[in-house]
């Protein structure tokens, strides 16, 4: 882990979700490199807190040498009041807006909380970013919403009309409220469709981690649309150094915006969107095949049909996003497997 900077930014960037998977890996990077960091998360029992908790522990002890550098507050985006007078009293300059009701499969069950997370509490965010003068918004979106698009690699200029499950309909939203607020108020915002992020720390309701217990226990993974599926796996670091970035370059109009033919990435107003994928979509057996490689054991498939809510594929082409901040995501599979089935191992299994 590199060292702490010895000096710390005048003013504070605010993650929400800070002890979610990729907020708690974004708020160590900015950590690191002397940003003062507000974190918030209402460390829901989604999954379990304990690992949450465990993820705030490690920015802990990363910070200790450098009081003042970081904060955290149990925080729900819903809770409007309280998130005012947060932006209120800390003015941020930046807001990384991870906070959201994850899960595909999920929202089939509780299409509620998706409601209230992702839409209701998006809303706040953008009240606060709007009366407190916040210079740049990035949020996440996901590849989800390309829905029932097969044409592959997905582009941002392509159409997302067509979302396959509510989780997916909420980051439209997200990316068509954004806009609204960066036409209406001149609010930078930056969205990114992440393609499905691994690696250590990660979320375990996820692949990764629920093939790496099943796999370590001798007891079977579910194989969904039995096999013949593929993803676009994302490295963990790679998500976060494009996080980062678009931090430093907030988004701008595009002058050349064509009204007659709208682009949908960008716009009039300060608002862009980019993949954030490997670009290197992985089909679904090979991916087992690697894990059972990493964790030295034979995985016993049980090959289930096509779920509710997913789709077949994705593929980033995230040519947009290395033309705006100068970086592509790179990290192999085989490599970003090795890395979290060693973390898993020493986690879970000390």
């Amino acid at each position: 882990m590199s060292q702490l900077s010895s000096q710390l930014s005048t003013r504070p960037t605010l993650v929400t979700g800070a002890a979610g998977f990729i907020g708690a890996a974004l708020c160590e990077r900015l950590l690191q490199r002397g940003d003062r960091v507000i974190g918030i998360d209402n460390l829901n029992d989604y999954y379990d807190p304990a690992l949450k908790q465990a993820r705030l522990a490690r920015i802990e002890a990363l910070v200790a040498p450098m009081p003042g550098a970081w904060s955290f507050q149990r925080l729900a985006l819903e809770d409007d009041e309280a998130l005012l007078k947060l932006f209120a009293a800390e003015k941020p300059r930046v807001v990384v807006n991870l906070a959201a009701q994850a899960g595909v499969r999920y929202s089939l069950e509780n299409p509620a909380a998706y409601i209230q997370s992702n839409l209701v509490g998006f809303g706040h965010i953008l009240e606060g970013c709007r009366h407190h003068g916040v210079e740049n918004l990035v949020y996440a979106s996901s590849s989800s919403v390309y829905g029932g698009n097969r044409n592959l690699p997905f582009q941002e200029q392509q159409a997302v009309n067509h979302p396959v499950s509510l989780y997916a309909a909420s980051k439209k939203a997200n990316e068509l409220m954004a806009h609204t607020y960066s036409h209406l108020y001149g609010l930078p915002a930056t969205g990114l469709r992440f393609f499905t992020v691994y690696g250590p720390w990660g979320r375990p309701d996820m692949a990764p981690m629920l093939f790496a217990r099943a796999i370590l226990a001798g007891e079977p993974i579910k194989v969904f649309n039995h096999g013949k599926m593929q993803r676009d796996f994302t490295y963990i670091d790679d998500i976060v150094e494009g996080v980062l970035r678009c931090c430093d370059k907030p988004a701008t109009s595009n002058r050349d915006f064509d009204p007659m033919q709208p682009d949908p990435a960008t716009a009039a107003a300060p608002h862009r969107l980019f993949n954030i994928g490997n670009s290197q979509p992985t089909e679904l057996l090979r991916f087992i095949e690697v894990m059972e490689q990493a964790l030295g054991r034979e995985a016993i498939k049980d090959f289930q049909p096509m779920q509710p809510g997913d789709v077949v594929a994705t593929a980033a082409n995230t040519e947009a996003l290395e033309a705006w901040v100068g970086f592509k995501p790179s990290t192999s599979i085989e490599e970003g497997i090795q890395r979290f089935a060693d973390w898993y191992q020493h986690f879970y299994q000390p």
